[in-house]
């Protein structure tokens, strides 16, 4: 197998055309087979597909690392896999079973092995995807579902060590209301944060943070990921009310905490309680955890510590979960999926 023509060393966290990816079908009230694996290309699709007319569709996010004991692992697949699942009953569509779904994510990384960058160079981003692809007119489950997975190189999200940034607490946009969709990784919730995130970049913040829908005072996402703040001691974090994404990386900084000895409060976060905080900092599958500097709520500005540097919990939480995902440190959780062949 030939190298891919990648610098890894300018690789940067954006899409790059793989060689192969994974596509399964079925029909809605049909058990779902296995897959094939094809070469990486456009897809072809009725313009009256569920997805493109109802927006019924999910994708999940996801990495394989080559790691220090030179192989290459997956981070916690099963919970991906689950999290799909109850997506998938949420938006109605056939659940893909959780073998097939590793199964396919597997082959996908092991067919597209060279474009897995040097461990400390980045990781292999590995994109899900699940949706209504038959074609429906009027508002019902489609009666055809795909399957698809393909994967980029991506760079690691700090370059030059982890950077804080600045976000503004947004008044006038929300991103999910009770009984909605927020608590499942559904397309159409993306869509809808671009606006708000794009302004708050034009006026020099790096993301919005959104309040409840109901009482607008307590935090709910950061953009598209879980938040944590760190006061007296005690690490907070906003809890499950199905408003907010049952975030991996977050339930696994929660057991990291734990086991360090930490206590970890699930509770409403109010947006005054967070900016009287001693740290703060946000977390997903992307950067795995970044730091907070600073938080704009109309007038009022606060900064955490210098608002340059990362808090220390923060960074020895960040050190704790990229170490065991390189597997510098002994995987004490069973998280670590090694992909067979790749070992």
């Amino acid at each position: 197998m030939s190298e891919a023509p990648v610098d890894w060393d300018s690789l940067t966290f954006s899409m790059t055309e793989t060689d192969f990816m994974y596509i399964a079908k079925t029909a809605i009230d049909a058990p779902w087979a296995p897959g094939e694996i094809l070469p990486y290309g456009n897809i072809s699709i009725s313009p009256a597909a569920g997805v493109i007319n109802y927006g019924q569709g999910l994708f999940e996010g996801m990495k394989a690392y080559r790691t220090n004991a030179g192989r290459v692992v997956l981070f916690r697949p099963e919970e991906n896999a689950r999290r799909m699942q109850r997506g998938a009953d949420r938006l109605k569509m056939p659940p893909v079973p959780e073998s097939i779904f590793i199964d396919a994510v597997e082959q996908c990384v092991q067919q597209n092995a060279r474009w897995i960058p040097p461990m400390g160079k980045g990781a292999l981003y590995v994109r899900p995807l699940l949706n209504g692809s038959g074609p429906i007119l009027g508002v019902a489950p489609a009666p055809e579902y795909t399957f698809m997975i393909y994967v980029t190189p991506v760079g690691p999200y700090f370059k030059g060590g982890m950077s804080c940034i600045n976000l503004l607490i947004s008044d006038h946009h929300h991103r999910a209301a009770p009984g909605g969709s927020g608590g499942v990784k559904a397309i159409g919730n993306y869509a809808p944060g671009m606006m708000p995130s794009k302004n708050a970049k034009a006026a020099g913040y790096a993301e919005v943070i959104y309040l409840d829908a109901e009482e607008h005072k307590y935090v709910e996402e950061v953009g598209a990921a879980n938040f944590f703040c760190l006061k007296d001691g005690v690490l907070y974090t906003p809890e499950l009310t199905g408003t907010i994404l049952p975030g991996i990386t977050r339930d696994s900084i929660i057991q990291l905490a734990r086991h360090m000895g930490y206590e970890v409060v699930e509770e409403k976060v109010e947006a005054g309680f967070a900016m009287s905080a001693e740290e703060a900092f946000c977390c997903g599958t992307a950067a795995v955890i970044s730091p907070i500097g600073s938080i704009t709520l109309g007038d009022k500005t606060v900064t955490y510590s210098d608002g340059a540097t990362p808090g220390e919990l923060t960074l020895k939480l960040y050190n704790a979960l990229t170490n065991i995902q390189n597997e510098v440190d002994e995987d004490t959780f069973g998280w670590v999926h090694p992909v067979p062949g790749l070992e």
